[in-house]
């Protein structure tokens, strides 16, 4: 088994005698998008500034690639391509200039790797446009292309989506996949945007306090096992709810829709044929799944996510 490209050992951050990081260990495997969230305050963004190396942790390590960002950060940041908060791009030159600029900062990148990250962001038709005339997501395009210049092996976007439309959003989503498809980059990507994560992650990690909360597969987060949230949308909610509520055990709640039950299979059968029987008319049944959303707000008791 590889060597997950990111490993987290005890990573602890103390400011002004504050504990901000507490003992944080998770790992981020080759070739997967790793969603990282916490609510306000929770030291998301400080934990990524160590990763990166522009703040030293108090305690513990942090590998890339089996290197020690702090023993050896030279050979560790190599492997790694970051944009955290907004890219800083020169406005006055066009997209390529500034690539180009880029690319003379690290020896070995070709002319040929240029034109490679210029066509893997769709860039071809703006590139030697001026910065200035970009919008905000092409300017997060030439981030990305920016960061991709040397193929890394890890990819840390602090908040990528921030100001992008629905369409620049889910070209992004796009972009990401298909770099961890085609090119076996693991993503390391934090955002506010629980449902774009929930769309774009394999895992996610979720931090309060400084703490690791959990760390699980998209999958795991969002599967309720055998009992699922249910909505009956009938014609009289009064009656139904006078039927149902005749029967003790099942628990339900009235919303505009109709009316939500908790059920397994077996009970969404018993449920509507005690309906049907009762006269009531039934216009739909839907599982209502559980999102990444409901998850983080039950998991975080209901603490504001940036």
């Amino acid at each position: 088994m590889s060597t997950p490209i990111l490993q987290l050992k005890n990573v602890t951050k103390i400011i002004g005698g504050k504990k901000i990081i507490d003992r944080l260990n998770f790992e981020v495997p080759r070739g997967e998008i790793f969603g990282f969230l916490g609510p306000n305050g929770a030291g998301k963004t400080t934990t990524i500034r160590m990763m990166v190396g522009l703040m030293r942790m108090t305690e513990g390590d942090i590998l890339i690639d089996g290197k020690s960002i702090s023993r050896h950060f030279e050979q560790a940041i190599i492997k790694v391509g970051a944009i955290v908060e907004n890219p800083e791009m020169y406005k006055y030159l066009t997209g390529f200039q500034n690539l180009t600029h880029f690319a003379r900062m690290v020896p070995g990148i070709s002319k040929e790797r240029i034109q490679e990250v210029i066509k893997l962001v769709a860039m071809e038709n703006r590139i030697h446009d001026r910065v200035s005339t970009y919008s905000l997501g092409m300017r997060q395009r030439l981030g990305l292309a920016q960061a991709l210049l040397r193929k890394p092996q890890l990819l840390i976007l602090d908040e990528p989506t921030n100001g992008l439309d629905p369409a620049g959003i889910r070209e992004l989503r796009d972009y990401l996949r298909k770099l961890t498809r085609e090119e076996n980059i693991s993503v390391l990507v934090s955002s506010h945007l629980l449902s774009e994560m929930e769309l774009m992650c394999d895992r996610v990690g979720i931090i309060q306090n400084g703490k690791l909360v959990d760390v699980k597969s998209m999958k795991e987060f969002t599967d309720t096992g055998d009992s699922f949230k249910v909505l009956f949308e009938v014609g009289d909610k009064e009656v139904a709810s006078m039927l149902l509520s005749a029967e003790p055990a099942i628990a339900f709640n009235l919303i505009d829709d109709g009316l939500e039950i908790v059920l397994n299979r077996d009970g969404i059968a018993d449920v509507t044929e005690r309906l049907v029987r009762g006269g009531v008319k039934l216009y739909g049944i839907k599982k209502i799944a559980t999102s990444l959303e409901d998850k983080f707000l039950e998991m975080t008791r209901g603490g504001q996510i940036v």
